[in-house]
């Protein structure tokens, strides 16, 4: 008798350490097989690095093929066309189907730069959510360097992923100074917050005042309530809004580098399937992250719905971090173990929210638990020992996808942060 397959759909930070946890949980039990666009797993945190020179593209990339086959896990870089959940099916780019039991999506976002006039890598604006983007970015960086021009970095109405877009502000002001042409470039940061250090999580600890301090301290201005109209070659057009949607003021901010986090939606492998996501394309869980309509599909990390926070005057929407991606992993993994045990699903992710914001020369660490306020913990701090405990990080990921293990990272800084056991990088 065939072993039931479980296919995991995406091989980034959550599909691959799903993965990992997936096969761990029910050893021989299942065959399970990663369904990717590619075969190359990237480490996306360290993208700003890359758009500034500080890292090569190569160094955060693992070929995934004999990582996965060393795992036992079935592994295909052609990426797929359409979920069929009523079939159990998934039709893949090569025209071949995968017929599976049991479906984990992981797939990310698709990013919506379309959504903006002019927008994007390939419009006028650069990005630093592909590391393909970074190295592009890092291509126009120089030629700012060599050409000093105002930079304008941020985040569009819409996002839901801002700790990179201030990381990227900073880590820019950084490596401006050391090139000592800070003088000569002005910054402004743009976003559709309500202010300056909300993150989509309405705030952490105190990250108003750290983040507002930081950006003073470097000069760097900006403008809160903001929303994209359209970009043009060296010029953004920018609509200030008052708290009830009201247009406050309109800026035309000229800019020879410019970074704003995109709108997110569903990819087009999920989008419009009736049952399985909401209008954008996300997928719709419930507590144990299983799709309501269907079962035997999962879903974790950037790809599922979450709702914002509350209302605010420009769509603002909630992050997911590494910290709540990994326990969504780990939820996942423990539920399909039970399943196959022939009880019914039991674990709920840990929808907590840990944070290392690099800026170079520091940075700010946040812990919120629950992600969502109200909170019994929300913390954040700020220090040097970010910029190192970020590269740490960076060493000890890359490690544990290229070794395929499947030990929760992230677990182990939360209770750090927290007092509560000693964190190792090595």
């Amino acid at each position: 008798m065939d072993k039931p397959h479980v296919v995991v759909l995406g091989a980034g930070l959550g599909g691959t350490i799903a993965a990992y946890e997936i096969r761990e949980a029910l050893k021989n039990k299942a065959r399970i097989t990663v369904v990717n666009k590619g075969d190359d797993y990237w480490f996306v945190p360290s993208n700003p690095w890359v758009a500034v020179g500080w890292r090569d593209g190569d160094a955060l990339r693992v070929h995934l093929p004999p990582v996965m086959e060393k795992r036992g896990i079935e592994f295909t870089g052609v990426g797929a066309r359409k979920v069929h959940p009523d079939k159990n099916q998934l039709e893949l780019n090569d025209n071949s189907v995968i017929d599976y039991d049991y479906l984990v999506i992981a797939t990310g976002p698709e990013l919506a730069f379309d959504e903006i006039e002019g927008f994007g890598p390939e419009r006028n604006t650069v990005s630093i959510c592909q590391t393909d983007h970074a190295l592009a970015a890092h291509d126009k960086f120089e030629k700012l360097c060599a050409n000093p021009q105002p930079v304008i970095v941020g985040a569009s109405q819409g996002a839901s992923c801002y700790g990179p877009a201030y990381e990227m502000a900073m880590v820019l002001d950084t490596e401006l100074k050391r090139r000592k042409i800070r003088d000569k470039i002005p910054m402004t940061f743009v976003t559709p917050e309500p202010y300056i250090g909300h993150l989509g999580l309405d705030g952490v600890g105190d990250t108003k005042s750290l983040l507002e301090s930081e950006m003073r301290d470097r000069h760097i201005k900006w403008i809160t309530n903001a929303k994209v109209s359209s970009v043009e070659e060296g010029m953004m057009h920018v609509e200030e809004v008052n708290d009830d949607g009201s247009t406050k003021k309109t800026h035309d901010l000229p800019f020879g580098w410019g970074m704003l986090m995109p709108p997110f939606r569903g990819v087009d492998a999920v989008m419009g399937v009736e049952g399985l996501t909401n209008p954008r394309g996300f997928i719709l869980t419930d507590k144990h992250q299983r799709n309501p309509t269907y079962p035997n599909v999962f879903g974790l990390g950037v790809c599922i719905a979450i709702p914002p926070t509350g209302a605010t005057a420009v769509p603002v929407g909630v992050p997911k971090t590494g910290f709540m991606i990994e326990s969504m992993v780990t939820a996942i993994a423990q539920n399909l173990k039970e399943i196959f045990d022939g009880r019914e699903p039991t674990h709920e992710a840990t929808w907590n929210a840990i944070c290392l914001a690099d800026f170079g020369d520091g940075g700010v660490a946040f812990v919120a638990k629950p992600q969502i306020p109200p909170r019994n913990t929300n913390w954040a701090s700020e220090g040097k020992w970010v910029h190192l405990a970020k590269i740490g990080f960076e060493k000890y990921f890359l490690r544990k996808i290229r070794k395929g293990e499947s030990e929760p990272f992230y677990e182990k800084l939360a209770l750090h942060a927290l007092g509560i056991k000693k964190l190792r990088f090595d």
